[in-house]
């Protein structure tokens, strides 16, 4: 990410400062981002935080409206109410969510419960490493359950929605949605073998989704319908990236209607109200000067990101990693909301993963394929998890990176070599490190990348990244 002028502007105090300088003699004649955070400062101020507040609420349907816009279930897309079954990991072409994973096999589904609950029916997952967060509109994780919190047996929940006051049938746990939309983002660990592929999609096949009015009927997901005008091809986030302030506050708005704020947001929608931004009303384009269409989805976009490095403390900075412990529930922090959103929209609650990411080296230089790092685990030393961990390569969208033997993430399942010393090397780069060092290899493009280490349900009895007392290493440039 560049630090650009209008990224400072934004970023620390920079607004706070603006409100208190006058408007220099020339700025009549100045159009530029300093000219808006002084004309007008409080209102751009209050209009940039409620971009910020409502990022993840546009993404989450933006990324719905993608997910779910095809007649049958085909590859990671199903129509609403429909479970996405994913049979086999992600490839270097997949582009519907940032920062995918090539550890689990996805079931998961879009569905409504505005108007009536859903039953979710999870089979007995025989012991295997699974979990089932559910997300709300606003990407908060509003229950988890799963190996480490119900268990692995046969499970039966009902998804209610906002204000829903009925009777839950016997035999199931009633899991209350604070919005409509809902995102059902369970994950089940596969080492991706054809034997424990067929298992697992044993198991997906037994999962069942269906709204509470076909409960004890025969039911078949109705088929969807498609929408031509939706775009099929461009990343989600450039999508949401692009809207202007109009589309976006115009569709923020339209969303809040069956999506609600919740009690804690009272404070943030009072100011938003300067702007236009209500609760249950729809947006008054005059709210927006003409000049800010763009400039205000780029200064605001620009500032989520900043957060990545500023984020005082929301983001820990050790040994070249960036992590945090504050995803899936995020109170009024909605910066680090809007941030989780952009680069790992679905991030589960820190008990179940953390997911520290690097985007240079030891030195605080940028990764470059075409040289040669390596991450070394002393002996010992590996990630305190219970259950696993990987780590990931992605290119600087977040993305996967196609490579001559198609992996995207190493981890034990990889049966790496270890040194005589019991350290466990990784090579990272984009070329080939040689005959007896390809099992130990993450490939890498040939230019910029990130890498993201996954660590699944950290070990709370061992020493653990959630209390700082392990200490991730470093990634080290090699000759």
């Amino acid at each position: 990410m560049n630090l650009t002028r209008r990224t400072m502007l934004l970023g620390g105090t920079a607004l706070g400062f603006a409100a208190v300088v006058a408007r220099p003699p020339a700025a009549a004649a100045f159009d530029g981002p300093l000219f808006d955070a002084v004309e007008g400062a409080e209102d751009f101020g209050i209009a940039s935080d409620a971009y910020v507040y409502g990022y993840p609420l546009v993404t989450m349907e933006m990324t719905r409206r993608v997910i779910t816009n095809v007649a049958a279930p085909v590859g990671t897309r199903a129509p609403m109410g429909t479970l996405i079954k994913l049979r086999a990991y992600p490839d270097a072409s997949y582009r519907d969510v940032t920062a995918p994973n090539a550890d689990t096999l996805y079931t998961t589904a879009f569905f409504d419960v505005g108007d009536e609950p859903w039953v979710v029916s999870v089979p007995d997952m025989k012991g295997r490493y699974f979990l089932l967060p559910f997300l709300d509109g606003w990407t908060e994780v509003f229950q988890v359950p799963g190996s480490r919190t119900t268990g692995t047996g046969a499970q039966t929940y009902l998804v209610t929605g906002p204000g829903w006051s009925g009777t839950v049938p016997d035999g199931m746990v009633q899991l209350k949605s604070p919005t409509s939309i809902v995102w059902m983002l369970g994950r089940i660990y596969c080492t991706g073998t054809p034997e424990d592929y067929a298992e697992v999609h044993a198991l997906q096949d037994q999962f069942k989704l269906l709204p509470l009015s076909s409960l004890g009927k025969p039911y078949t997901p109705p088929a969807g319908k498609v929408d031509p005008s939706i775009d099929m091809k461009t990343p989600v986030r450039d999508q949401v990236n692009a809207l202007s302030a109009t589309d976006y506050f115009t569709l923020l708005a339209d969303l809040m209607k069956r999506n609600p704020p919740l009690a804690k947001d009272a404070d943030a929608l009072a100011r938003f109200k300067a702007i236009g931004l209500v609760a249950g009303d729809a947006f008054d384009p005059k709210a927006i000067k003409p000049r800010w269409e763009k400039r205000l989805p780029q200064l605001s976009f620009d500032r989520i990101m900043l957060h990545f490095k500023d984020s005082h403390g929301d983001v820990e900075q050790v040994n070249g990693w960036g992590y945090t412990i504050k995803t899936g529930s995020y109170g009024t922090d909605y910066l680090q909301r809007a941030l989780i959103t952009a680069i790992g929209l679905g991030a589960n609650r820190p008990q179940d993963a953390v997911y520290p990411t690097s985007l240079e080296d030891r030195d605080r230089r940028a990764y470059d394929g075409r040289k040669r790092y390596k991450l070394r685990f002393a002996p010992g030393q590996l990630p305190p998890v219970k259950g696993f961990w990987s780590l990931t390569m992605y290119d600087e969208n977040y993305f996967f990176v196609a490579n001559p033997i198609n992996r995207y993430a190493i981890s034990l399942r990889d049966k790496p070599t270890f040194e005589a010393d019991g350290s466990l090397v990784i090579s990272i780069g984009h070329e080939n490190p040689g005959e007896g060092r390809q099992a130990n290899w993450l490939p890498a493009p040939a230019g910029k990348f990130y890498l993201m280490l996954r660590l699944y349900w950290p070990d709370e009895n061992d020493p653990t990244i959630l209390n700082g007392s392990w200490i991730i290493p470093a990634v080290t440039e090699v000759g």
